[in-house]
């Protein structure tokens, strides 16, 4: 355990159990920062692994589209 860390649990143990309440939700809040890049460079990955999946399709003509779907949907 380094000393920072130490230094901090003896700060901990002197402080009163009133309010430590505060303590607790700065910690959380911290912790819910570094949680946050976390995430971030998750979903980047996930992004990065989806692009590389990525296929180029064709040139769509909309119109010919449509009129096959007519085509087949209703028989015009």
């Amino acid at each position: 355990m380094t000393k920072l860390r130490k230094d901090a649990f003896a700060l901990l143990e002197e402080m009163p159990e009133d309010k430590l309440v505060y303590i607790v939700q700065i910690m959380q809040g911290v912790k819910g920062i570094f949680a946050d890049e976390d995430d971030s460079n998750k979903r980047d990955e996930a992004f990065a692994r989806l692009e590389k999946m990525r296929k180029k399709a064709d040139r769509l003509d909309y119109d010919k589209e449509l009129a096959a779907y007519r085509e087949e949907k209703y028989g015009i």
